[in-house]
């Protein structure tokens, strides 16, 4: 008895295209907020409870293998913020088509 052929992913495909198409930038990396201690003996981030400096922007990515940070004030960071979430929801989006179309191909040459 012959396989049943896989299901048509076109359309979630085409979804995918036209949301690109849409957008106009995504960041790839991660962008996180830090606090921090410094160097200096007798700070304020040395005290108890400590108060830490900050909050510091940094956004991390990988680049031919290797990481790369940059360090981001307060009003690039809320700036660039939705490009970080657009490459996260695409990202997000492809992974899920990955996997259905991972399923519909294992359902499709299932032995009987």
């Amino acid at each position: 008895m012959p396989s049943p052929p896989a299901p048509d992913v076109a359309p979630d495909v085409a979804g995918l295209a036209a949301e690109l198409d849409k957008t106009r930038y995504a960041l790839p990396g991660t962008l996180s907020r830090r606090f921090m201690r410094c160097g200096k003996a007798n700070c304020r981030c040395k005290a108890d409870p400590p108060a830490l400096h900050g909050p510091y922007f940094h956004w991390t990515r990988t680049i031919a293998g290797k990481t790369v940070s940059r360090t981001l004030s307060a009003d690039q960071a809320a700036r660039y913020q939705p490009w970080f979430d657009n490459a996260r929801q695409f990202r997000e989006r492809l992974s899920d088509l990955e996997t259905r179309s991972l399923h519909a191909f294992d359902e499709a040459e299932r032995p009987d």
